[in-house]
């Protein structure tokens, strides 16, 4: 039996491995479907990574081996090109084309598979199916590791983080970019990434837009994007065609969680990732997740904090058994707030730290935690943003938990 195994070596399993050999266990084993250790890090060569974790700016790449680094002198045993077939508690399942299949059983398991881009299939552009339509981060990969270039004049659908930073890149490389467009009346990406990657380069963000024709046969010829209504509709006579031969699409991310799904673990129908309590333990005893597979992540930093943290008490289920929950109290997204992580807190607890999205932007606004009708936490902040997550720290809950946001006082 191995003490604890990680599927996923990306940001969030590397730091969770770390961080649960550094509480005792020294039984641990990362499973990762790549050919290397560090997940979508590899492809991020821009700056930005790191100002929390190590107070130093760093790329993708350098993020990443700082983790790998510490796995290597920590002797803890990873396996590559491995695909994770099944999970349940305290088994699983994977594959690879030098052992087969092989079936291990753990004394509990870390869910850190990270996330995978909103394809176009589900978005219903109409138009034709023409060659240089690529999600955003298939680009960046194409154009940061394999060395190709995708576009000479491109638009870009959504403001997610990873939209922006394209924009930035195929300037960079020469291209021209056109036009972001993004559906949602805000950016969904941090207010940096927009300073830096569309302000200070000169790109247009057409915010309440989207594309409604792409017009090309053999390869895209053109886009045509249109305001749209509050209830996201193109409004006729809106339109603004623009002549170019890629459209990038960074629609959204939605957390890997099949293996979830199939092994009865439950999830929230807003994350998209596994409902968890406190000490991200899943509705499966003895399953924790943590990461982008729980729920989609602003800043890396963030991932590995959450991530040690449920290696830290992944450590603690294997050596001595979690505390004793005694119930659990909820935890409620109220006004202006989209969903809350955890999801749920165990009674026992003297303390949790509630990780959280805003449904649309606020300025001059309180977070305010609420338990059995009194105020336990009251927080100001001058500007939220959905693209930006937010935290509060809570204690001295007497029943369930409500946080909302307060605005005008």
């Amino acid at each position: 039996m191995i003490d604890v195994i990680i599927i996923g070596g990306g940001a969030a399993g590397l730091a969770a491995a770390v961080a649960c050999y550094d509480s005792g266990v020294r039984d641990i084993l990362i499973i990762e479907r790549g050919p290397e250790l560090g997940g979508i890090l590899g492809q991020c060569i821009h700056s930005g990574f790191g100002l929390h974790t190590f107070r130093q700016e760093l790329t993708g790449p350098e993020y990443a081996y700082r983790f790998i680094d510490e796995v290597h002198r920590r002797g803890i045993r990873y396996v590559l090109d491995s695909m994770v077939l099944s999970i349940s508690p305290h088994r699983v399942l994977y594959v690879n084309s030098r052992d087969g299949i092989v079936e291990e059983e753990a004394g509990a398991i870390i869910l850190a598979m990270g996330c995978r881009e909103r394809p176009r299939g589900a978005l219903n552009i109409p138009g034709t199916r023409p060659a240089g339509i690529f999600s955003a981060g298939t680009a960046q990969r194409l154009m940061n590791i394999e060395g190709y270039g995708v576009g000479r004049r491109a638009v870009i659908l959504g403001s997610g983080d990873i939209g922006l930073i394209m924009a930035r890149r195929l300037t960079l490389e020469g291209a021209e970019v056109l036009a972001v467009a993004e559906i949602m009346p805000y950016s969904g990406g941090l207010k940096r990434n927009i300073v830096q990657c569309l302000d200070d380069f000169g790109i247009p963000l057409y915010l309440s837009h989207t594309v409604v024709d792409i017009r090309g046969k053999r390869r895209v010829e053109g886009v045509t994007i249109a305001r749209v209504d509050g209830n996201r509709k193109p409004i006729a006579g809106t339109e603004i065609g623009f002549s170019c031969d890629t459209l990038l699409l960074s629609v959204g991310l939605l957390p890997e969680n099949e293996l979830s799904a199939k092994a009865g673990i439950m999830l929230s129908p807003v994350t998209g990732g596994p409902v968890v309590d406190d000490l991200l333990e899943t509705s499966a005893d003895g399953i924790f997740a943590a990461g982008n597979a729980l729920h989609v992540h602003d800043l890396v930093d963030y991932v590995s904090e959450e991530a040690a943290e449920a290696g830290r008490n992944a450590a603690l289920y294997v050596r001595h058994g979690l505390p004793g929950a005694e119930g659990f109290v909820e935890v409620a997204p109220g006004h202006g707030v989209r969903y809350t992580v955890p999801q749920r807190i165990r009674r026992s607890s003297l303390k949790a730290m509630l990780r959280f999205r805003v449904s649309s932007v606020f300025h001059d606004a309180d977070i305010v935690a609420e338990s059995g009708g009194r105020e336990l936490r009251r927080l100001h902040r001058r500007v939220m943003a959905p693209g930006e997550m937010e935290r509060i720290s809570i204690d001295g809950w007497s029943g369930d938990i409500t946080i909302r946001i307060e605005e005008g006082r």
